[in-house]
């Protein structure tokens, strides 16, 4: 049995019967988001030795939290039962530790956890709202930590402000999504004929480092143009795989990171970048005429991709979002996770950057 629906036969058989008892008035949230391999349904016998197992999050308001929750974890520690469905329900070798602060707390004995909503999108996002975000919030966000929220399962919404705040975080802006896919050209734009230029001077291995580069770019770009968050490495190829667009693209980037000669992985890569374009048009964004062709009368192979970055940029109407250098999102300038994984350092460094 996958995580999710195991979290969910634990909630609706241990956990709601005992609320419902113990505490028959209480109005709350009971969902599993934030971390976890179970939440985008990738979890295996691997997994388990990880937060894997059944655990419930639930979502109460402040005063509610203040009043109740360390009381109830603590009620439930001692009536809980120490397995469900033949899988312990204690804290068992498990990289995050059971949530303590302010307005999350936990215990080892077992996976129910109580939280404020407003901390857990703070904790995900650095943000207590999931309303009035500005553009610059936006480009802030890593897509693995929207994914994070967004993905998952919502076992009961009493009041409803999970499942809204999921929805209003469930895919980027319009303009946003425009800019992104703009940035997401140039990124192309700049090293595309570095695969057949690093080849033309023997350097092969280079040639394939650059290669790799520009194909997970593409995958990236799949993510956009199927308006889809993409989730951190360990599970970025098989996400990719699940997409609409992976079925034209995949075959390309295979043959790319296959060849042997850097003439069949430029051309490889630049049929990708095809049918990038082709979506790109038959999505409705802004119309371009993709060419692949030579660069600059060099013999490497390469798409017009400033033209469908500016195809992009026409349709942004945020007088803001059109001002931005074409630069990207956290997502886009950096991969490095103790940043992605920092929502607070995320949201500073782009605003320094862009703001």
């Amino acid at each position: 049995m996958q995580g999710i629906e195991l979290s969910r036969r634990f909630y609706a058989d241990i956990v709601q019967p005992w609320l419902r008892s113990t505490a028959p008035d209480l109005r709350y949230s009971a969902a599993l988001i934030g971390y976890g391999s179970e939440l985008l349904g990738f979890d295996d016998e691997t997994s388990r030795d990880h937060n894997w197992g059944p655990r419930v999050q639930i979502f109460l308001s402040r005063d509610q939290f203040e009043l109740s929750a360390r009381g109830l974890v603590d009620e439930f520690s001692k009536v809980a039962p120490t397995s469900y469905l033949g899988e312990p329900i204690g804290w068992r070798s498990r990289p995050n530790p059971p949530s303590s602060g302010a307005e999350a707390a936990g215990a080892f004995e077992h996976g129910l956890e109580f939280h404020t909503f407003e901390a857990k999108l703070e904790d995900l996002l650095a943000v207590r709202s999931a309303e009035n975000l500005t553009s610059l919030d936006w480009l802030g966000f890593a897509e693995q930590r929207l994914l994070a929220f967004t993905t998952g399962a919502v076992f009961r919404d009493d009041d409803g402000r999970l499942s809204q705040a999921r929805e209003h975080l469930a895919y980027l802006p319009n303009d946003v999504w425009l800019y992104k896919i703009a940035c997401q050209w140039r990124r192309i734009a700049e090293e595309q004929a570095f695969v057949g230029r690093t080849g033309q001077v023997g350097d092969n291995l280079g040639s394939r480092v650059v290669a790799a580069r520009l194909v997970r770019d593409v995958m990236r770009m799949g993510f956009l143009l199927d308006r889809r968050y993409a989730p951190y490495a360990k599970w970025f190829g098989s996400s990719f795989a699940r997409l609409p667009i992976a079925a034209s693209l995949s075959p390309h980037l295979q043959r790319a990171l296959r060849a042997d000669q850097w003439t069949e992985r430029g051309e490889a890569l630049a049929a990708a970048y095809l049918e990038l374009a082709h979506r790109q048009n038959a999505i409705g964004i802004t119309r371009f005429e993709p060419v692949v062709g030579p660069y600059h009368g060099r013999p490497f192979a390469t798409i017009n991709a400033d033209d469908a970055a500016e195809a992009a940029r026409a349709g942004i109407t945020d007088p803001m979002i059109k001002q931005l250098p074409v630069i990207g999102s956290l997502d886009q300038v950096s991969d490095l996770t103790p940043l992605l994984v920092n929502p607070a350092l995320s949201q500073k460094m782009m605003r320094q950057l862009l703001g």
